[in-house]
């Protein structure tokens, strides 16, 4: 059977893009009658017309890319504000906006792939899921650096080390720039439930003399430490190394010294999912 088409009101200017029944258009745009009565109360795509007698919608044919659109970036779990977004910005803008979801889409299944690794090497007591982490030892000198202390649970940290990060940053450009691998301290533990309290350190040249509050000199050390990626420095898989690091000062008989740390020695903003970027550190004797 053909398509049922309605009667238009406009359609001596509309001649070459004729109304269709909400069932049909559901059927070419692969989109359920439901949902395309959701996206009209939101204001996602509002049907050409709606009888004012019976209720019924109808919709251009020319939407149908719009929907087909909508349907596939439901297909990719895009939240309906942000598909918004893009059909409201066509062409390479709306291109760029998919691609930066897509790219925060593929860092989360990153991380989630370590985490879950972890996951189910620690549910079978499997020690063999340590060994995903190469553990090393060396030597940290003594170091003049910048810091910012807060009580911070685990929701507010990534933003809080972001923009304390940014601030020290900043500050050390005072004191002759930065000299080193910023680091972050902790001092307590940081869960749903704990807030530390955290410590971020920027180091600048010790050779300068200064009475600042916000300066102190991290005495030398060593340390037990593993590199990991980008993608599993996101809690809570970055525990996984946390773990390790641990595990291994209690295999070798060794004894901590002072509060586990995280050194960032690449551009995090710039370093790829799967880039090294950050050391889970542990001073040790």
């Amino acid at each position: 059977m053909g398509e049922r088409q309605y009667p238009d009101p406009n359609a001596a200017r509309d001649a070459t893009d004729p109304l269709l029944s909400i069932g049909v258009f559901a059927r070419r745009s692969r989109l359920s009658p439901k949902a395309l009565r959701l996206y009209d109360r939101l204001g996602l795509l509002t049907p050409a017309h709606t009888d004012r007698d019976n209720g019924y919608r109808h919709y251009r044919e020319g939407q149908l890319a719009t929907a087909r659109l909508i349907a596939m970036l439901r297909r990719l779990d895009m939240p309906l504000a942000q598909i918004a977004t893009v059909v409201a910005a066509p062409g390479p803008p709306g291109a760029a906006m998919i691609a930066d979801y897509w790219a925060t889409v593929e860092r989360r299944i990153a991380a989630q792939r370590g985490l879950a690794a972890h996951l189910q090497g620690t549910l079978i007591g499997d020690e063999r899921s340590y060994a995903m982490f190469e553990i090393r030892e060396r030597e940290v000198p003594e170091q003049l650096v910048l810091t910012e202390q807060r009580h911070v649970q685990v929701g507010d940290l990534p933003d809080w080390i972001d923009a304390a990060m940014r601030r020290l940053g900043g500050a050390a450009q005072g004191y002759g720039g930065v000299v080193g691998a910023p680091f972050v301290v902790y001092h307590g533990e940081v869960t749903e439930d704990s807030d530390g309290p955290v410590e971020v350190c920027i180091p600048i040249d010790p050779a300068r003399t200064t009475h600042d509050a916000a300066i102190r000199r991290e005495p030398a050390h060593r340390e037990a430490y593993t590199t990991i990626e980008k993608a599993q420095v996101e809690y809570p898989q970055i525990l996984s190394a946390y773990d390790a690091v641990a595990h291994w000062i209690d295999a070798q008989g060794r004894r901590g010294t002072g509060s586990p740390r995280e050194v960032y020695f690449a551009d995090f903003d710039a370093a790829d999912p799967n880039d090294k970027a950050c050391d889970i550190a542990f001073p040790i004797v």
